[in-house]
This record gives C-alpha cells, sequence and structure tokens, in this order.
C-alpha cells in the first residue's frame, strides 16, 4: 500500500517539466502544462479529457477524469461504478520546483472477468487521501512529500473465494539530500506506518481465515540514486517502445546512457516491522508479537554485500493439528540473517554494456553473467546469525558456505553452533518417545553429537564445524571423516560381507564411539 500511494501520486507528476521559475498563472501556462502532461499518451487518449488543467488563483488545478479510460472498456468484462474526477494543484516556486497538493477520497465498485472469464466482483475505497510534496521537474519525482489516507477497504468476491481488508490508517514521508560528492546524485529516505490491518479470506476450498495486525511500520533509504539518468532512461524506452529493433546509433545512445547510471545506487536498506500479528481459522490461531524483515545492500560497487533478514518473537500457536505433547518444541522466537559479500556489479556492468541488445540469441550467457557478478565464478553466502528457542532448546549459529556457480560439488563450510541446556532437550524427546518410539533414534543421535561438543565459559556446548572443499569434515578440530576419495576397503578386495565384519578403523577418521542411551 505505501508504495501505491507513493507511485500514484508520482505519476500525476512525471510529465510536469514546465520551469516554475518565474511562471505567471493563466490558461496559456495551464494549457502549457496539460500538453506537458499529455504528451506521452495516445493521440486518442490525450484528446479524450483524461487531464484538465486550469489556473486557480496563484497555483494550477490539475483535474483527472480517469473514466475516460474505460470508455472503450466492454461492460460485460470490466465496469466500475463511482469513478468521479479527482484533482491536485501545483504551484510553482522561484526555485525552479513546484510545489503539490491534494485531498480526494475514493468510493468505487465495479466487476471485471480474468483470463479464466469467471467474473469478480470488487469494491475499492478511501475516505480521506490527503498529500502535500515538493517536486522536481529535471528528475521527474519528488524532493519531499507526506500521505496519509484513512479508513481504507477493499472487497473482491468471486465464485470461488471472498477477501475483506482494511487499513485504519496509512501515513508516508518522503525526505531527499544531494548525495556527497556532488556527483549529481540523490539519496532518498522514506519512512511510514500502517494502523490496524484485517483481512479476512474465505472459499470454496479453504474454511475462513482472519489476519490481524496492530500496526505495521517500515523505514527505506537508498542512497547514491542516479535519478536525473534513470528519468532519461524511462524517456527513452517510452520513446522507443514501438520499434522492434533499435538502430545502431539508439542502441549506442542506451548503453551510453546506462553507462553514466551505473552504478545504480550507492547503498539501499529496507526495514519492516510488524507488530502484534494474529492468523485465525478453523484449524487454530497463531502469533507473533514482534515480526521483522530487513534488506540491505551496501559497499563498492565491485566488492558490493546483500544482506537480508526476518525475525519473530513471542510465537504462539494453538493449534488441534498440533499434539499438546509436541507444543514445547515450537519456537518462541526465530531469527534468521543472511548476505552475500562481493558481489562485483561494476563488472556485470561492463559485460552488460557490451552486449548486443538486438542479438535475440546473446553468446553471452546467464551462466557466463554470473561470473562477471561473483569473481571467478565463487560465491559466499554468510550466515551472521541463526537462533531458535523455545521451552525445551536454546540454539544459535553463525557460519559461512563457500562454492561455485557453476557446480553444486565445490564447496565448503565454517560453521559454529551454540547450544544451551542441551540436557534438558535431550531430557524432553526421551520424555515425547514415551508415546512415539521413533523419537528414540532422534534422543540417540542428540547424545552422539554431544559427544563432541566442547563447553563455553557460559556453560554452552560448542560445535566448531569445518567442511573442506575435498570433503573432509571436522569438528572442533577432531576429524571424523576424511577427505573424499577411492574407497580403501573395495582396494584391498574385500567383498562386502567381509566389510561389515571389519573393526572400526581407529585413525584419524574414526567417530568416537556416542555415549550410552540412559
Amino acid at each position: 500500500m505505501r508504495l501505491k500511494l507513493v507511485t500514484a501520486t508520482s505519476l500525476l507528476a512525471l510529465c510536469l517539466v514546465t520551469t516554475a521559475q518565474g511562471v505567471e498563472i493563466n490558461q496559456d501556462g495551464a494549457n502549457a502544462v496539460k500538453d506537458t502532461l499529455t504528451k506521452l499518451l495516445p493521440e486518442d487518449l490525450a484528446k479524450s479529457g483524461l487531464i484538465t488543467v486550469n489556473p486557480a488563483g496563484a497555483r494550477y488545478e490539475i483535474i483527472y477524469d480517469l473514466a475516460k479510460l474505460l470508455a472503450k472498456a466492454d461492460p460485460a468484462t470490466f465496469a466500475i461504478n463511482g469513478l468521479t474526477p479527482f484533482s491536485m494543484f501545483a504551484t510553482p516556486l522561484d526555485s525552479g520546483l513546484w510545489n503539490i497538493e491534494g485531498d480526494n477520497n475514493l468510493n468505487v465498485s465495479g466487476h471485471f472477468k480474468g483470463p479464466d472469464q469467471k467474473p469478480t466482483d470488487f469494491s475499492y475505497s478511501i475516505a480521506s487521501l490527503v498529500y502535500t510534496g515538493v517536486f522536481d521537474p529535471a528528475i521527474s519525482y519528488l524532493r519531499s512529500g507526506t500521505f496519509t489516507g484513512k479508513d481504507i477497504k477493499v472487497t473482491s468476491k468471486s465464485d470461488t473465494e471472498e477477501v475483506h481488508a482494511s487499513i485504519a490508517a496509512i501515513d508516508q514521508k518522503l525526505s531527499s539530500t544531494d548525495s556527497a560528492g556532488g556527483n549529481g546524485r540523490i539519496d532518498f529516505a522514506a519512512s511510514g506506518s500502517m494502523s490496524t490491518f484485517v483481512e479476512q479470506v474465505s472459499g470454496l476450498q479453504m474454511p475462513p481465515v482472519e489476519i490481524r495486525a496492530d500496526s505495521i511500520d517500515f523505514d527505506a533509504k537508498v542512497n547514491g540514486l542516479p535519478a536525473k539518468q534513470i528519468r532519461e532512461i524511462v524517456l527513452f524506452v517510452l520513446d522507443h517502445l514501438e520499434e522492434k529493433e533499435l538502430s545502431p546509433e539508439n542502441s549506442d545512445k542506451i548503453k551510453g546512457m546506462l553507462k553514466q547510471a551505473f552504478p545504480i545506487l550507492a547503498s539501499f536498506s529496507e526495514t519492516i516491522g510488524v507488530n502484534n500479528l494474529t492468523i485465525s481459522s478453523q484449524m487454530g490461531n497463531g502469533g507473533v508479537k514482534a515480526f521483522g524483515y530487513n534488506v540491505a545492500v551496501d559497499g563498492p560497487s565491485d566488492a558490493m554485500r546483500f544482506g537480508f533478514g526476518i525475525n519473530a518473537q513471542d510465537i504462539s500457536l494453538d493449534s488441534p493439528l498440533m499434539p499438546a505433547s509436541y507444543s514445547t518444541f515450537v519456537p518462541t522466537s526465530f531469527e534468521l540473517q543472511l548476505a552475500m559479500p562481493n558481489l562485483d556489479f561494476a563488472t556485470f556492468g561492463e559485460a552488460l554494456m557490451a552486449m548486443d541488445f538486438n542479438d535475440k540469441a546473446p553468446e553471452t550467457s546467464g551462466e557466463e553473467m554470473s561470473k562477471k557478478l561473483f569473481p571467478d565464478g565463487r560465491l559466499t553466502v554468510e550466515f551472521p546469525k541463526v537462533s531458535a528457542k523455545s521451552d525445551v532448546y536454546d540454539l544459535d549459529m553463525t557460519g559461512k558456505i563457500e562454492g561455485r556457480v557453476d557446480t553444486e560439488k565445490d564447496y565448503s563450510m565454517e560453521a559454529t553452533i551454540l547450544a544451551r541446556d542441551l540436557d534438558k532437550t535431550i531430557a524432553a524427546v526421551q520424555e515425547l518417545a514415551k508415546t512415539d518410539p521413533d523419537l528414540n533414534q532422534v534422543s540417540f543421535g542428540i547424545m552422539m553429537v554431544k559427544g563432541f561438543a566442547k563447553t563455553d565459559a557460559d556453560g554452552r556446548s560448542r560445535w566448531d564445524i569445518s567442511v573442506s572443499r575435498d570433503g573432509a569434515i571436522a569438528v572442533n578440530g577432531q576429524v571424523v571423516k576424511g577427505p573424499d576419495g577411492p574407497d580403501q576397503d573395495q582396494d584391498q578386495g574385500l567383498e562386502p560381507d567381509q566389510e561389515q565384519e571389519q573393526e572400526p578403523d581407529q585413525g584419524q577418521d574414526a567417530v568416537p564411539a556416542p555415549p550410552q542411551q540412559p
């Protein structure tokens, strides 16, 4: 929803490129603004009355009659009622920028048929949508803005499914500054919140499900965005949409524009937090006190780092499908953070610029391009933190995996696993095994793993695990599997039955015997 509001406002002002400085508000100026706004539209649509611009004191009123877009629509396939014109106001500033503002509402309903020809009825309403901002013609985007929506409701109903969703209020803010270095790039920051989100879904093949959240908060930043170059690329693409093949001159031109835009950004980050999320259905109820998501990209263009993470706190689950004896094993908190470092977007961009955009069968394959992005074709996936906790276990893991983009066999891994109160975990599994004997093997396995553990100063059990590229595995410095190679027993000419009768090898590849099960 937050993206839709920002994007919609931006599109309304996309082509408002008239220089504001010294502009006199009159009908000629209104006509010029209208011509600018409609110049990228098809001729029949530009003349349809979709956009009207009138002088309004010290500003222009821009009226959008979106019903004109549906003039040629087949009512049997798509119809909408209540779509009345809405307006925004644009005030030219001496700086060359424009102030934009609007205060509208929406209450529409209608129906449509999808590709499967099944009819769907829908309604969409916003009691109030208020926005203000400062628009920069040089980048065809907002330099700053605030957006507020209240009482937002959406419904959709077909023969097989029905959806109702509502949001009490949504607030957003956008700001920007010129990037350091004076290179014409811009840093953008956006934040916002959504309160009282409710969604109800039901259908012929599923029982009713209700999803609720007290609030959803977000924060996003992008630094070093070449906004002006992106604007020129968008306008170039729109201007050549109908061309089946670019001329050599235009191909070189778009490559030059893309080269100027690289790198597309210096860094990007986004976080989303959901508070008091609950899911209710006939199959059971569940919830999370706090759920978070984050993604970040930063670093120099030849060694960028992509990071992603999710976390959940105070997880609850109450379902008849979950036996009570297993409930203590449901995690009460969970966190996953992963990252991919050393992404070479600089070399990747150079390879992209060297491609022939008109070549229907380019020589450069996706695998070759991926080797440009990952230096020497090697990739690394880091796990700065993986943790899970419940009433009977408390686990933490960090590590990394290194491999190649062209094979799944050549890889290595380093990981550290920490477990608190492991005896408590074993006891819980053994208690559960009284009603599920298959879990005896799980209990036995945990005790065997415990035999390899070291004990940290804080009492946690530790396993430092190393898997080398040759297949060797070591735990806490002890080799539990040697390098991959020919089967030594077969090399000695032993028959399969003889192999089973041999005593275990007591060399470096021997696995310590697990402790006896209590």
